[in-house]
């Protein structure tokens, strides 16, 4: 008999709900928020209020596609963090009486750990492409920018991280900064495709061990078009995709730098990713072309998988119903989350 977990993610400015039967995705439903873009980022209390009206279609929904009813579950899983509170708070008050109503345990998940065993997700007609024990993960988001090593489903340990930016945030600024729109990362990687990467030259901080720094990066490129503006007020506009490209190019150098460096310092060839920013068009080439220089196994989650959704929530929280984790109805959301 199959474990079925319902997973509900409400982090950020995306409601969610997914069903797994084992591992096994059943529906995997996503209810965006376009009202942030006008602001150039996420406004915490329009998503909150968003959350409050999207929860109970989204997860009606999701059920709906898996053909399952409430009481078909064998558990509920929630993203307990981190994240935006006011969100958290939505998704877990839900997850909440929803599993109360049903008489269901009820399971924690944190975020990052969805987004890592995002690559454990299975679908009907597809072959598992697993990694396998242990094995690196570069984990990348808006949030979020880390080296995990990851010994098994519920076993992580953090070997490097950026001492300040997380990589989506410089994604994010550099956006911001030319005037380009929100969320940046996907109008950088969509410019980036028609530039040139090495037109332009940006500042790579030389940070010792495996952690990482992207402040500076982002320095580095406001003094350069500020300087170029003053000679030419049209620079940006005339160089958007060069300059896109240049910055892109920049910041995966410095992700795989280290991500090399993490292979060889622990012998592991099993490399995985993951986080919003893994769908980068330019990391996902980059990584493959590594692989198959420095033969790694590497393993790349589908598009749909990499930004935040209810399927990794499901997954990670299938692991923990194996492990025998249970959550009191006491526990309360946290907007950061110290470890794994």
């Amino acid at each position: 008999m199959a474990y079925i977990i319902l997973g509900i993610e409400s982090s950020c400015d995306d409601t969610s709900a997914a069903v797994v039967a084992d591992r096994v995705l059943l529906s995997n439903v996503i209810a965006s928020q376009q009202v942030h873009r006008d602001f150039g980022g996420v406004v915490p209390e329009l998503a909150s209020r968003a959350h409050e009206k999207n929860i109970v279609p989204v997860v009606s929904e999701a059920l709906r596609r898996a053909g399952v009813k409430g009481e078909d579950l064998s558990a509920v899983a929630f993203t307990r963090g981190p994240g935006l509170l006011g969100s958290l708070l939505v998704g877990t008050s839900f997850a909440k009486a929803f599993a109360l109503s049903l008489d269901k345990p009820l399971v924690m998940v944190n975020h990052l750990q969805g987004h890592i065993l995002a690559n454990f997700i299975q679908q009907e007609g597809k072959a598992p492409d697993d990694p396998y024990f242990p094995f690196l993960c570069l984990l990348v988001s808006g949030g979020n920018s880390q080296i995990v090593k990851v010994n098994s489903p519920l076993d992580f340990e953090i070997i490097g991280q950026t001492i300040d930016d997380a990589v989506g945030e410089a994604f994010d600024k550099c956006s911001k900064m030319m005037g380009l729109g929100y969320p940046g990362g996907p109008i950088i990687d969509r410019l980036a495709r028609e530039g040139n990467p090495e037109a332009f030259s940006f500042a790579k901080p030389h940070i010792p061990g495996l952690d990482y720094s992207f402040s500076g990066v982002k320095t580095s490129l406001l003094y350069f078009v500020r300087d170029e503006m003053k000679k030419d007020p049209l620079f940006i506009e005339k160089n958007k995709e060069d300059i896109c490209a240049s910055f892109q190019k920049t910041l995966i150098d410095i992700l795989m730098d280290k991500l090399i460096k993490a292979s060889r310092q622990t012998g592991i060839r099993e490399i995985a990713i993951g986080g919003g920013v893994s769908a980068n068009s330019g990391l996902r080439e980059r990584i493959l072309r590594e692989g198959e220089r420095r033969h790694w196994k590497t393993h790349l989650p589908e598009f749909k998988f990499t930004t935040d959704n209810a399927a990794m929530i499901a997954i990670a929280g299938y692991y923990h119903f194996l492990a025998g984790e249970r959550t009191p109805l006491t526990v309360a959301p946290v907007s950061r989350m110290a470890d794994f």
